[in-house]
């Protein structure tokens, strides 16, 4: 792979060092006073070649593109811990559903690093995600630049073992592959230097490949999965089926077929086609970014899928060089480096070098994984979570089944009892609701909920989930929108069924709601808490 894109830029990098190679060859003819001439030519011969070498090794042309990187993965990083600070002690804290105390206790011999193998507090925790929310905003702001390369290397590497720490022990609630893809695009992104060095080329191209494997391993995985996605009818269904529909999820599933069949075939040309051209010179590598930023936008428009749509835009930066950028919107300066004027220094590149034979090496297996007839998708091969495999529905959902949660106070749970239904924030409930918009964030909890009636009710975390409603927990509660008993504890809750579609524009006229649902059955019969002593 290094071998095939090495090609990358060629025309840029030769008129960065047509002038230094021009003054070097000229003085290959004078020899220096006192030294036998054929010695010393071969000695600057040498010489001219380090330089070469090392004018391949720096991409000045890609500034632009490594300021998006860095602060922009640093702003997801904020936005994962942020995250974390918000939902993870009541999902898996002290008295969360899935404590991690009780996880940790069952797997001794944990494989997977983090801060918590030793000990585990909500405290704890609370530290990580402060300090990793503090790191990532001085990188978004760009402190840590201002130093030599080590500063912001030793700042993402920082965020990638901390938010490791939470991946590992966050179970089903990190179970998401969005997680790994964080993870790895923050160690790439770790070796791109400060603003005292210029961008290195292989590290670009590390990069490229992630954007690659993720694109075209979605691709492959939709074309290997449900016949949906070659028939061209999967996006009469997605819109409506997705885990979390965003405020106009209804207008684009209301959208003509022929649109929808168009939407396909494009999706399959930007995942399947597109990729290969990250590696082309410029300005095709440029273009390729394009599309699959502007494809990648268009899913960020239609639906909510956490950080993975803002990674993939983030990441596609990578073969976006600033002729390029200086074209489009010419605020963006053509010589952002020409005040540092300076070439990395040999300690760094000998790092950096290390760091790509390390990242080439763990590229074998999920290289392997794109083209074999058993594909995995989001697949970690080691335990640190680097060169992984990624992918997302290689199937869709023809219909959304979705588990309302619902109380009463009354004595006897029978359907002549005042049932109340809990409010989420992100999933569908109220039918005149508008859905929200909230990727980048993640809503865990609501997440899961949609894989339920995909898998089962009967989950571990959801009867927690339906005891901490019980107890009226207020973590718990904190992570709803809406607890219809204000913080009383209910004597029953139950689980039930139904069948949700999106509304057409006539029925939206006639009744003001954006969805239709149809009441199927009940999931989880009425639960109340054993008596008290």
């Amino acid at each position: 792979m290094l071998a095939f894109a090495s090609s990358w830029h060629v025309t840029a990098v030769f008129a960065r060092n047509t002038a230094a190679k021009c003054a070097l060859d000229a003085c290959l003819a004078l020899p220096a006073p006192g030294v036998d001439p054929s010695v010393d030519a071969n000695d600057r011969r040498r010489n001219v070649g380090i330089v070469e070498w090392t004018a391949w090794f720096d991409a000045p042309e890609y500034e632009f593109a490594r300021q998006v990187l860095q602060r922009g993965i640093a702003t997801i990083y904020f936005v994962a811990f942020l995250s974390s600070l918000n939902q993870f002690p009541a999902l898996l804290g002290e008295r969360g559903l899935l404590p991690v105390p009780d996880f940790l206790a069952r797997s001794s011999r944990l494989r997977r690093p983090t801060l918590f193998s030793w000990r585990y507090s909500d405290r704890l925790l609370r530290s990580v995600c402060w300090a990793g929310m503090a790191i990532a905003g001085t990188i978004v702001v760009g402190l840590p630049q201002l130093g030599p390369p080590w500063v912001p290397m030793l700042a993402f590497l920082a965020l990638w073992l901390l938010y490791m720490s939470v991946v590992n022990v966050g179970q089903t609630f990190y179970g998401f592959g969005w997680e790994m893809l964080l993870l790895e695009a923050g160690f790439i992104v770790a070796f791109l230097g400060s603003d005292q060095t210029p961008p290195p080329r292989t590290i670009l191209i590390l990069l490229a490949w992630l954007v690659f494997r993720l694109e075209f391993g979605a691709g492959m995985i939709k074309i290997r999965g449900g016949r949906e996605w070659r028939d061209l009818t999967a996006l009469y269904y997605h819109h409506e089926t997705q885990p979390m529909p965003g405020p106009l999820s209804r207008q684009a599933h209301l959208l003509p077929r022929a649109w929808h069949r168009m939407e396909v075939l494009g999706n399959h040309f930007a995942q399947l086609v597109v990729p290969f051209f990250l590696f082309a010179p410029q300005p095709l590598a440029s273009m390729a970014a394009g599309i699959i930023i502007f494809t990648q936008l268009w899913l960020v428009a239609s639906g909510n899928f956490a950080w993975l749509n803002w990674m993939a835009i983030l990441l596609a930066f990578a073969a976006v060089s600033d002729p390029v950028a200086h074209a489009l919107i010419p605020a963006i300066p053509l010589d952002w480096h020409a005040a540092a004027g300076t070439q990395a220094p040999v300690a760094w590149q000998v790092v950096v070098l290390v760091a790509t034979v390390l990242l080439v090496v763990l590229s074998y297996r999920p290289a392997e994984n794109l083209f074999s007839h058993y594909q995995l998708m989001n697949a970690a091969f080691n335990r640190w979570q680097l060169g992984n495999t990624y992918g997302a529905f290689g199937t869709v959902t023809k219909q959304r089944i979705e588990i309302a949660v619902e109380g009463t106070l009354d004595a006897e749970p029978d359907d002549a009892a005042d049932w109340r239904e809990y409010g989420f924030r992100g999933k569908p409930g109220d039918v005149r609701r508008i859905p929200r918009q909230w990727a980048p964030y993640h809503l865990r909890l609501d997440w899961l909920m949609w894989f339920l009636p995909l898998r089962t009710v009967h989950e571990e975390w959801f009867y927690a989930f339906l005891a901490r409603l019980l107890e009226a927990d207020r973590p718990t509660l904190r992570l709803l929108r809406h607890d219809p008993f204000d913080g009383a504890r209910p004597r029953w809750v139950r689980a039930r069924s139904y069948l949700y579609r999106f509304a057409t524009r006539k029925e939206f006229r006639a009744t003001g709601q954006r969805w239709i649902r149809i009441p199927l059955y009940e999931s989880i019969p009425p639960l109340s808490l054993p008596p008290e002593d």
